[in-house]
């Protein structure tokens, strides 16, 4: 089975969009590109009830072939890494059913093999997990209501990237923020093996505006193209660079 690199959009919001297209739209296009969207719903620690937006969050999860979690202030830390881990292991498992579609024909997928060899199955599954090459894309809500809790985001970002170094594979994160001065998103990091400048830029977020979720979103998803243009001409230039980072 081949080992690919697992690409996810995380986006980390406190309420629904209110400009630009549907964000569920635009989660599900990306999932055309072989990019998971998960998405984190934040709210306050004093919240008793749900608002309204957040329904938006499943929707655009499931669009996106991605999880979607809802979660206090406080808790946001341990979601983060939960929801990023275990969206790895469900799109590992979607790999790993269609291999066994073409094996085992159309009718048969994980649930219904035998224990013992389900068992087997979910070893290798593991196994890509801590293997496989991750790209994820990290996009933060900064409108208005969101001021308050992205010293708590940041927090999360960095244990995120602690926990995942253990790994394997290869880890690579981006940050980006909407809405942006003059864009739809706004670049925080770019793409690095770690979030351990993560405390220098988060300082200099600002809040406030809008919230153009969908449209963020499908900027979002182009930065992965961009990024693996720039890497393939790279290669050109040097050949063997990839295989010597295993």
């Amino acid at each position: 089975m081949k080992k690919g690199t697992l690409k996810q959009i995380l986006l980390i919001t406190d309420g629904c969009s209110n400009k630009g297209e549907d964000p569920s739209v635009t989660a599900a296009l990306a999932q055309q590109q072989g990019i998971a969207v998960n998405v984190i719903g934040i709210l306050d620690d004093d919240q008793t009830e749900e608002p309204e937006g957040f329904q938006e969050v499943e929707d655009i999860a499931n669009s996106g072939g991605g999880l979607s979690q809802i979660v206090y202030k406080q808790a946001l830390s341990q979601t983060v890494q939960m929801v990023t881990k275990q969206a790895m292991t469900q799109t590992i498992q979607g790999f790993v059913n269609q291999e066994l579609k073409q094996i085992l024909g159309p009718e048969q997928n994980l649930e219904e093999i035998e224990p013992e060899k389900r068992g087997e199955i979910m070893e290798v599954v593991e196994d890509m997990g801590e293997t496989c090459d991750l790209e994820v894309l990290i996009l933060v809500d900064t409108s208005a209501s969101m001021h308050d809790k992205l010293p708590t985001v940041k927090e999360a970002l960095t244990d995120l990237s602690i926990s995942l170094n253990a790994r394997i594979g290869r880890n690579r994160f981006s940050i980006y923020h909407f809405p942006g001065k003059r864009k739809q998103i706004q670049k925080v990091l770019d793409w690095s093996p770690e979030l351990d400048s993560i405390s220098n830029v988060f300082p200099k977020l600002t809040s406030g505006g809008i919230t153009p979720t969908g449209p963020a979103i499908r900027e979002a998803m182009y930065q992965f193209g961009k990024k693996s243009l720039l890497r393939s001409l790279r290669d050109e230039d040097e050949p063997g660079m990839e295989e010597a980072g295993h």
